[in-house]
């Protein structure tokens, strides 16, 4: 079975499972490494995920997988969360990131600049509206948008 089939029956058997348990599936992939294979989950909620989480969802997930024995190789079960540079790409994304800083990238120039920093303040189907002290809200058209990400200060 392809690599796509895999990832789109597993995600439609598994998903469910995931939400049920207060996660959101952010991302899935089966990929090869090494001369290994891996079925990766990435889970979020709000105020992060911890270790416990992941643990939780590996027990479902993977007994759930057992019983559809869809993968005919060997392969290693990893449950995470998806990492702070990730872009975030669904409205769900950026439901669970409002109020926190960051970092949008353009396509073209909007009033001169291709990159702006500011707290996610809201979001419609159009706009992202994001607000910093120096400016106050900005409204970004999602048409131009490039990529956005949280802002990783260190």
């Amino acid at each position: 079975m392809s690599r796509r089939n895999v990832l789109k029956i597993v995600g439609e058997h598994c998903k469910p499972i995931v939400e049920g348990l207060g996660y959101d599936l952010v991302d899935l992939e089966y990929v090869r490494e090494n001369n290994r294979y891996f079925l990766r989950f990435y889970i979020g909620k709000l105020g992060g995920i911890s270790i416990d989480d992941c643990q939780v969802v590996s027990e479902q997930v993977g007994a759930k997988l057992d019983e559809l024995d869809l993968i005919e190789d060997s392969y290693y079960l990893e449950v995470s969360s998806p990492g702070l540079d990730r872009p975030l790409e669904t409205d769900r994304d950026l439901a669970r990131n409002k109020g926190e800083q960051i970092e949008i990238s353009l396509y073209k120039q909007l009033d001169g600049k291709k990159r702006y920093i500011g707290k996610l303040v809201g979001f419609s189907d159009e706009h992202v509206i994001i607000a910093d002290d120096a400016s106050g809200a900005k409204e970004i058209n999602r048409d131009i948008i490039a990529n956005i990400k949280l802002s990783i200060e260190l």
